[in-house]
């Protein structure tokens, strides 16, 4: 029966839909022709459900660009576009931008958090006071290429009538920069027991426990072996950020758990684990520097590959049993669940497959930069790494590219067919730079891997490594907030000072800052 049918499409819906389902009581005794046509619309319309949101844009208006993602290519996009041709919406569960290269120095204290997210309605003032162009703070689960519409579901904490809330946006032109996930490699127990280091809350939960392991293991009567183990730090992955965290670790333990919590500062220490080499990517000469200098800063280097994490310990392959308090996870990152979801062409690696203008070609305006996003073998070009720099162009390119067919009318659904797209996205690798910690850095300025070309390690490096960052910032709040606390920092001037007291110290600086600015 028709009710029947209703009934358990109702039942199916239950919890996961918008507004009040128009229910229609019916008993044998009084069904009717009538009341049969009544449950046959109802089920039309729970077939297809009825989403709130943005409709599709009307001729005059100004064409629509829905942005996935508030990561380095989404908000590099956003903040060029022109905004007297577009309206944007943007739609993302984290309403700032976070500035990775520096979110390690959060975790010890070495910058705070404010210092390293930049919200995006000062990247582009238009999400903020243009009356088009919106911010919304939620997920997207799905798109419709044919209709042009994304749908969304925002954040769920209880505030809203329906939970979860979804929406629709209809789009003229889609951008998907949804950025990447962490790679786990679907070893056990990595997703409930380890951290990642991708967003500021993960920073700020690495602070809160490890500040937590070093005030219970004061307390009277733990055992010599369970203070060892909750001070015990182990980091997984020897990349840039494994690395970099390692570094600002040993600085902590060096410069405050040493003074502060004199009664366990010998039971700390730092574990880095690598299947291959640390830095694998960077000069030779470079990697053996960094090997170094955290060996002597109390790092242990380890060689081995996971096999399973528990609440207490991980365990490697070869049987290795390494107990843990701290346990941060960084080997990699690869396609969310949302990319690998989509129906659209998939490049190695899982990514989403686009051209050489960025464009996923199988569908029509849309558009994918950033991580979560690679050239499909048919192009004849290599998956980019998944680099903040990568991304930075990406979003600039693109935006470019906007603004130009914008101007030629080219900017509607549909309408950019025969539009000049100019030459397509080439990138050049402008180098690699790590910290290694003690205000060392590590600068590499190859263009590849197996290239010729100027690598430095040492102080000066960290300068360099600092300044480029300080200029990639966004806001000059934060580029002030950032060079208050270094300048603020009793370390920094300790330890590269303490030998050139007076002005001499202060013109030897001077001109070494001056020259890298020029750089």
């Amino acid at each position: 029966m028709a009710f029947s049918r209703v009934a358990r499409s109702g039942l199916r819906r239950t919890g996961g839909t918008f507004g009040k389902q128009k229910g229609i009581r019916v008993t044998p005794q009084y069904q009717s022709a009538t009341a049969e046509r009544i449950v046959e619309e109802s089920e039309s319309e729970f077939d297809e459900p009825r989403y709130p949101g943005l409709e599709a844009t009307k001729p005059g208006e100004k064409p629509r660009v829905v942005v996935l993602g508030t990561g380095w290519a989404a908000c590099r996009f956003m903040k060029g576009l022109d905004t007297r041709i577009y309206d944007i919406v943007c739609v993302s569960p984290r309403n700032h931008m976070v500035f990775t290269p520096l979110l390690a120095s959060t975790c010890v204290g070495t910058l705070e958090f404010r210092s390293v997210v930049e919200p995006v309605n000062r990247i582009q003032s238009a999400l903020a006071t243009s009356p088009n162009s919106y911010f919304y703070m939620a997920s997207c689960f799905s798109v419709d290429t044919d209709k042009h519409e994304v749908y969304c579901e925002t954040i769920s904490n209880g505030g809203l009538p329906h939970e979860p809330y979804q929406f629709k946006v209809a789009y003229d032109k889609l951008v998907i920069a949804a950025g990447s996930e962490p790679l786990t490699f679907g070893i056990k127990g990595v997703q409930e027991h380890a951290f990642f280091l991708r967003e500021v809350n993960h920073a700020q939960e690495i602070r809160k426990k490890l500040l937590l392991n070093l005030m219970l293991s004061e307390n009277p009567g733990i055992s010599e072996e369970e203070k060892k183990r909750l001070l015990h730090c182990v980091v997984i992955g020897g990349g840039p950020t494994g690395v970099e965290f390692s570094g600002e670790l040993s600085d902590f333990i060096m410069r405050d758990v040493r003074d502060r919590y004199t009664h366990v500062k010998d039971y700390v220490k730092v574990t880095l684990i690598e299947a291959n080499e640390i830095l694998s990517s960077f000069d030779v000469s470079l990697r053996q520097y960094a090997t170094n200098h955290l060996t002597k800063s109390g790092v242990g280097l380890m060689r081995g590959v996971v096999k399973e994490v528990h609440p207490k310990n991980i365990v490697l392959n070869d049987g290795t049993n390494v107990p843990y308090g701290l346990l941060v996870w960084s080997t990699g990152v690869g396609p969310s669940q949302f990319v690998k979801s989509l129906d659209l062409p998939k490049a190695p690696g899982g990514r989403i497959g686009i051209d050489e203008w960025l464009r996923v070609p199988s569908v029509e305006d849309v558009f994918a930069l950033g991580d979560c996003a690679g050239f499909l073998e048919n192009s004849g070009r290599p998956v980019l790494p998944a680099l903040a720099q990568v991304a930075e162009r990406q979003g600039k390119y693109l935006l470019e590219l906007f603004n130009r067919i914008g101007k030629h009318d080219g900017g509607k659904a549909f309408s950019a067919k025969d539009s000049v797209l100019g030459d397509p996205f080439v990138y050049k690798h402008l180098g690699s730079m790590a910290s290694v910690g003690r205000y060392k850095a590590l600068v590499d300025l190859r263009q590849s891997k197996d290239a010729k070309g100027l690598s430095h390690a040492g102080f000066v490096s960290w300068l360099i490594w600092r300044s480029a960052y300080l200029t990639r910032v966004i806001s000059w709040r934060n580029r002030v907030l950032r060079g208050g606390e270094l300048g603020n920092h009793p370390g920094f001037w300790q330890r590269q000072f303490q030998d050139r007291i007076g002005w001499d110290g202060i013109r030897w600086f001077t001109q070494n800052m001056s020259q890298q600015w020029r750089c």
